[in-house]
């Protein structure tokens, strides 16, 4: 319990962190500090491409595992099923119809790029190493979540034309964060360590700044979003809490069946706890637009996102700690 306090206070009080809860001061008492839209995105693209490409290295060091491809199972299973303990959830607890209970389940089987590129850092931070095809895996976590939530919603087979659903297909194959992160992955893996002398002033150097920066814009949206609780009530409010646990929990048990080292089941967990805000809202909007997006939004950016930064990345890191070692 004291390891988990010690890891709680570390990660609270760490630059990226306090520069999220700044962002979220700024919103809630509506200053008119604001990062541009087109600065916004091109921060998320650095994080994308420098967690990529460092994940590319680290796999081109030790080539293909067993281990790489028992991660990469355990991912998409993880993002399969999900959504289905999410909307069972909803639909249990919530008055929420069933359209937005599948497109909010769908957030809670993808990933958020972002809590990962967090939690490597705290990881880092707690003296754990994960493998670098992890990022591999948070790649293909990404999509077949969002099929999950369309089956949930009845609408896996049909929409309200086919050129939506062409548009949705491209939506999910092309989505611009797999594009990147799957590239810049396999850049990274194709050029290896000379490629990582070049690029390191880039990657990693400046890496700590840039993600501070992109998490105060992220507070500020997150506090902008928190007008969308009311329609969640005290029971969906706190499914955006007790959810992230429960995904962490299942990625833990297929982590201590692959035979995961404490690093790589770690980063599991936080990507099994973790819910898309990008991805998943983007397919979502085409795919069921009938969904209302500030409840989906609000759960996952405004709860979830701000529950894994303070809270659970250090939990599920002791507890990976405590159970596996490392």
């Amino acid at each position: 319990m004291l390891d988990v306090i010690s890891l709680a206070l570390a990660n609270l009080t760490s630059p990226a962190v306090l520069f999220f809860a700044l962002g979220v001061l700024a919103g809630v008492v509506r200053s008119d500090l604001n990062i541009p839209q087109a600065v916004a995105k091109g921060l998320a693209l650095y994080l994308m491409m420098a967690i990529g490409f460092k994940g590319g290295v680290e796999v081109s060091k030790a080539g293909l595992t067993t281990e790489l491809l028992l991660a990469a199972g355990a991912g998409v299973l993880l993002s399969f099923l999900m959504p289905l303990v999410a909307y069972a959830l909803l639909r249990a607890f919530t008055q929420l119809d069933r359209t937005t209970a599948a497109a909010s389940a769908a957030h809670y089987g993808s990933i958020s790029v972002v809590t990962f590129v967090a939690g490597s850092e705290f990881l880092q931070l707690s003296g754990l190493v994960y493998s670098g095809h992890m990022v591999a895996v948070l790649a293909l976590m990404e999509t077949p979540a969002i099929l999950t939530g369309l089956l949930l919603a009845g609408a896996s087979s049909k929409g309200p034309d086919p050129s939506a659903r062409g548009e949705l297909i491209r939506e999910v194959a092309l989505n611009g964060s797999v594009v990147l992160l799957m590239g810049a992955f396999f850049i990274g893996w194709i050029s290896g360590e000379p490629g990582m002398v070049r690029l390191e002033p880039f990657v990693v150097d400046l890496f700590q700044g840039i993600l501070c920066l992109f998490l105060l814009d992220m507070g500020i949206v997150a506090a902008r979003r928190l007008s969308g609780a009311r329609k969640l009530g005290v029971p969906g409010a706190l499914f955006g809490i007790v959810m992230p646990p429960i995904g962490a929990a299942a990625a833990l048990g297929l982590a201590l069946l692959a035979g995961m080292g404490a690093g790589d089941a770690a980063a599991l967990m936080i990507l099994g706890g973790s819910a898309s805000y990008i991805a998943v809202p983007a397919a979502m909007r085409i795919a069921l637009p009938d969904a209302d997006p500030s409840v989906y939004l609000t759960l996952s950016l405004a709860i979830t996102f701000p529950f894994n930064l303070t809270i659970g990345i250090p939990l599920y890191t002791a507890i990976a700690q405590a159970l596996i070692g490392g």
